[in-house]
């Protein structure tokens, strides 16, 4: 059974300041998505599962259309503020997006084989899919809680913009997540120091700590486990109005009460993304780089 690529496209980019999921950045005209779907389908991915907002959906297929949407199965999942599970009814003045793990829950009834997902503006690189793929084809059952990351290190992954959400990650010797620390507003001090900016005292971190960069590989059986965790969520915080469920504190709960195990992978490629505008040429001239140096081709869907 071949594996399916889920993108998570339904946010605006409000840092960026502009709808980033269509802009243009390779040398053809690529979009990083462009380049995760191709990564993914020369890495045995069978089918592709985009999660966009019903307002994005015309552009979406305006600047995809004749490029790999002729060339691929997949399917167009909306992430809306009110769908929610059975019981549940989205207060009149929430604007905010419920968060990763609601947008993987939206998923549940187009996607019955083991999948990876990913978010819409990061570039993961080709040995990333390949390592997770590997992964599933080991627990190919729909039931299999033997899940997995792509972790990668911290200071590859910051921005020279502004700072950045990261992921923590705690392994134990076997190669185990153990749990995932949100951590917030990490950037580079005066010193070039990496630290994460706090009003009670900032924060210094390890430069090669693991972080997650919201790459996972997961079985259909998650599902079942979001659905719970998100009604739990609900109950507690739908009147707060920029409360929102990530998939670390998803899948730190799953280790937390032994639900699941997640195999922490490691990729030779380079991540690299677009957090603010101002990252925009660099993620250029890093994509220029690559095809120019035959790790991709000239025209990606030719």
């Amino acid at each position: 059974m071949k594996p399916t690529l889920i993108v998570l496209a339904a946010g605006m980019g409000s840092r960026y300041g502009s709808l980033k999921q269509v802009d243009k950045l390779g040398p053809g005209g690529e979009t990083i998505i462009d380049y995760s779907v191709f990564d993914a389908m020369q890495a045995g991915f069978g089918k592709a599962v985009f999660v966009i907002r019903k307002s994005i959906e015309k552009d979406f297929i305006d600047v995809f259309a004749d490029r790999f949407l002729k060339k691929i199965p997949y399917e167009i999942v909306f992430q809306e503020l009110d769908l929610l599970p059975e019981g549940f009814t989205c207060p009149d003045d929430r604007t905010k997006p419920w968060g990763t793990a609601h947008a993987l829950w939206v998923c549940r009834d187009v996607v019955k084989e083991p999948f990876v997902v990913i978010n819409a503006d990061d570039f993961y690189g080709k040995e990333a899919y390949q390592v997770l793929a590997n992964h599933l084809k080991q627990y190919p059952e729909h039931d299999s809680n033997n899940f997995a990351m792509c972790g990668y290190r911290l200071d590859n992954t910051l921005s020279e913009h502004g700072t950045v959400t990261r992921g923590i990650c705690s392994i134990n010797d076997e190669g185990y997540l153990q749990s995932v620390d949100e951590q917030f507003n990490i950037g580079r001090d005066q010193s070039g120091k990496i630290v994460s900016y706090r009003d009670e005292g900032n924060l210094v971190l390890n430069p090669d700590v693991t972080v997650s960069m919201n790459i996972w590989a997961f079985n259909p059986s998650i599902f079942q486990l979001i659905e719970a965790y998100f009604v739990k969520f609900l109950e507690k915080h739908i009147q707060a109005p920029k409360s929102e469920l990530v998939t670390p504190q998803l899948v730190d709960q799953i280790i937390k009460e032994g639900k699941g195990k997640i195999k922490v992978l490691h990729s030779a490629s380079k991540w690299f993304g677009v957090t603010y505008a101002n990252d925009k040429p660099l993620v250029m001239q890093k994509l220029k780089e690559l095809t120019f140096s035959g790790k991709y081709p000239r025209t990606l869907w030719i």
